[in-house]
């Protein structure tokens, strides 16, 4: 894309224009990206935008600035819409013609204007009966359609009033579905109700409206609002729950209120309304939004009543591990065998151990006598790319959590899952691989979709870092004692000859990895400044290492850094690795997405799960989905700058330009975006980032994402102090004392 297209008005002067809508370019299914044409003083201009259920003949008052395309020319970028009914006859028979009311087309819309005139819009919103004098239309069409007129006024009235706060029509729109033609009403009656979950709209934005509609700093509605938003807030850093006191202090110092008694009282209001839940300690009481504090508490009860089930009391486990090792040509250390009997007989286990100790070949082994024994077993994990990866190391199918559980999306844009307590899923056994990055929610929902009878195999390293959402759901599963857990700790010889191995288990071991290395896979290279650490990253990336392993940035080699900000962080890295690997070229188009260009030829990585994006595999099998942290290579984009096409291993997935907002640069991603992933070689710079994230399982984790060459480079210093902090994350979770309870075990 030539280098004067705009995607955004960023920095660009806001104009207004005003016009008729006279025709919809293109509307995306399941999106508000719109690109219209209306036609105004100055003759017809072409409109993009977020711009939902617009119609033809409506008159619109636009806000934006104009860019312009490569193929398209001149455009205007529509940043807010006012919009109003049809005014004139005509405008109201190209309305009405659209199709913007259904069961209404041309011939229609010509003999009910022909009919009523000048009349037409009076006869719509008070006498939509009289429709029924027009041959073809019956008394129930009639009433429909003046229902469905009167819908689009009040849509038309929400998105006005909206326009007026600020917010965005996407915005309206969600909070229309929740609310209807009361939207506006709710909205002025308290201001913090669009912080409601579902319309993703964030407290400071409300406050600001409520704030214009003077509402009092200690205003109860205020209070409670700001209660939910720490919360929310926190369980964004991992937390499911905060102390009482950690949560009223940190309440009161965002709110800026002197007082806490406030706070309290209306956290026992936002119980009584079932907003929130609260857990009684000896130290603390622990306060949770409901929706976790039913996780948690689902979790531990159906984890105690896997517990409570007596062993199947096979006999002869012993003597078909035997015949598997002579078949095999293996042979079991005693923990293998353990874990082996421990999962076949039993209703539950955790499999847990650090690289090179046989996880892998003791679930072969699991899975082998299962299989003999007639189970159908289901295997899963978190991501696609840990999916896949267990697939090659089982030779068995393995599938995403979600698509084991059957994801779609509800009908308000809310994931719902086919199975469940009512359908469950049709298993004896169900593997569950990583799971490390597993979070309350999702394992709740894994638990309400289990058979009773159904065993939980669960594998995982509990020194890696713990998942991206709230929880720390492997973690307080070990820690509780309460399951039968099996920890492989011995390291076999052939995995000891590696480098990267043997760090893996002295940085778990709170020393350092040994830096001196000429040969191997691992290797320490010291700088001294940021500048120098990421000139060597550069290198390596562009040079040395794709001369010496032949290998690439593009299939291979694979950034990880500890953080997205800062000299090394995630956004720094990857536009310089842009620059040397993909740079600016007459025959490569680009596109601007957010505050990052996205090139022909770039590593990208998806960023959120959508279950509805498109794929097709090389051999034709078509598909839906792609997930969060899936990392392909941006084949193509269209002329128009609005399709782009990402390769992703054997399949394509077609992105429009509003779905390409998922998407970002992947040359360098963070060290937890890369969890569940293996890559050939890992380069993690290390210098100057956020003391906060020094410690141990973050490197830990860095250094096991490596296959077959790590290399590290920068402040030796910085190493070694995230070695000695054994601290992890702190995380405010209620599983381990819901676990710990004695009643139910």
């Amino acid at each position: 894309m030539d280098e004067k297209a705009k995607t955004g008005c960023e920095g660009m002067n806001t104009e207004e224009l005003c016009g008729s809508v006279e025709r919809i370019v293109f509307q995306k299914d399941n999106s508000d990206w719109t690109v219209i044409e209306v036609e105004t003083a100055a003759g017809i201009v072409k409109v993009t935008g977020e711009l939902p259920s617009i119609a033809v003949g409506e008159t619109v008052r636009l806000k934006g600035a104009w860019v312009e395309h490569p193929s398209f020319g001149r455009q205007f970028r529509a940043v807010t819409c006012e919009r109003y009914a049809p005014d004139t006859t005509d405008a109201l028979y190209r309305y009405l013609a659209s199709g913007a009311i259904k069961g209404i087309g041309p011939a229609l819309a010509t003999e009910i204007v022909r009919k009523f005139g000048d009349e037409t819009m009076q006869i719509l919103e008070n006498k939509p009966l009289r429709l029924a004098e027009i041959k073809g239309i019956s008394e129930k069409k009639a009433l429909q359609c003046g229902q469905e007129f009167a819908t689009q006024a009040g849509l038309r009235e929400i998105l006005l009033a909206f326009s007026l706060y600020g917010l965005t029509p996407t915005e309206a729109t969600r909070a229309y579905k929740k609310w209807g033609l009361e939207t506006v009403k709710v909205v002025k009656a308290n201001p913090y109700e669009l912080c409601t979950n579902g319309l993703r709209i964030d407290f400071d934005r409300a406050d600001a409206i409520a704030q214009g509609c003077e509402v009092s700093l200690d205003d109860p509605r205020r209070i409670a609002a700001g209660i939910l938003h720490v919360l929310r807030h926190n369980v964004g850093n991992g937390h499911t729950c905060l102390p009482q006191s950690k949560l009223v202090e940190r309440t009161a110092a965002f709110l800026t209120i002197p007082s806490q008694e406030p706070i309290l009282k209306e956290l026992y209001e936002l119980e009584l309304s079932l907003e929130v839940r609260h857990q009684e300690t000896e130290k603390d009481t622990f306060w949770f939004l409901t929706p976790f504090f039913r996780a948690e508490s689902y979790i531990a009860s159906r984890m105690k009543l896997l517990i409570s089930r007596g062993e199947a009391g096979r006999t002869d486990v012993e003597e078909r591990i035997a015949a598997l090792q002579k078949n095999k040509g293996i042979v079991y250390e005693e923990r293998q065998k353990q874990a082996i009997v421990a999962a076949v007989n039993g209703a539950s286990l955790i499999l847990t151990g650090g690289p090179g100790t046989g996880k892998t070949t003791t679930l072969n082994g699991i899975l082998a006598l299962l299989e003999s024994y007639g189970e159908r077993v289901l295997l899963a994990a978190p991501t696609g790319r840990a999916a896949k990866r267990m697939t090659e190391l089982t030779g068995r199918d393995a599938k995403t959590i979600h698509r084991l559980l059957e994801v779609q999306w509800g009908e308000n844009d809310e994931l719902v899952f086919a199975r469940n307590e009512k359908n469950p899923l049709d298993a004896d056994t169900v593997v569950i691989d990583e799971v490390s990055m597993v979070d309350v929610l999702l394992f709740e929902t894994l638990l309400r979709a289990l058979p009773g009878n159904c065993r939980l195999v669960l594998v995982g390293d509990c020194d890696q870092l713990p998942a991206v959402g709230a929880g720390r759901v492997l973690g307080d599963l070990i820690d509780s004692e309460a399951l039968p857990t099996v920890q492989l700790t011995q390291v076999f010889r052939q995995s000891m000859e590696s480098h990267i191995v043997e760090s893996a288990h002295r940085v778990v071991a709170g020393k350092c990895p040994l830096t001196g290395y000429k040969e191997g896979d691992f290797f320490f290279l010291p700088r001294s400044t940021a500048f120098d650490t990421l000139q060597t990253v550069e290198d390596l990336c562009a040079r040395r290492l794709p001369d010496r392993y032949g290998l690439s940035l593009l299939d291979g080699i694979q950034v990880l850094s500890p953080s997205r900000k800062g000299e090394l962080g995630t956004i720094s890295v990857n536009a310089a690795l842009q620059a040397q690997i993909n740079p600016p070229g007459p025959k490569k188009r680009e596109i601007k997405i957010e505050n990052a260009v996205l090139r022909q030829g770039d590593k990208v990585m998806h960023t959120r799960n959508n279950y509805d994006l498109a794929w097709k595999r090389d051999d034709g099998e078509a598909g839906t989905g792609v997930f969060n942290g899936d990392i392909g290579v941006l084949e193509s984009l269209d002329e128009h700058g609005e399709l782009l096409v990402v390769r992703y291993d054997d399949h394509t997935v077609t992105y429009t330009r509003e779905d390409a907002k998922d998407l970002e640069l992947a040359y360098a991603v963070t060290v937890h975006k890369s969890q569940g992933n293996e890559f050939e070689a890992v380069v993690l710079p290390l210098f100057g980032f956020d003391r906060k994230l020094w410690y141990r399982n973050l490197l830990y984790t860095a250094i096991t994402r490596a296959k077959s060459l790590l290399v590290i480079v920068g402040d030796p210093y910085l190493m070694q102090e995230m070695v000695r902090n054994q601290n992890k994350s702190k995380r405010y979770t209620g599983l381990l004392r819901m676990l710990q309870e004695e009643e139910g075990l």
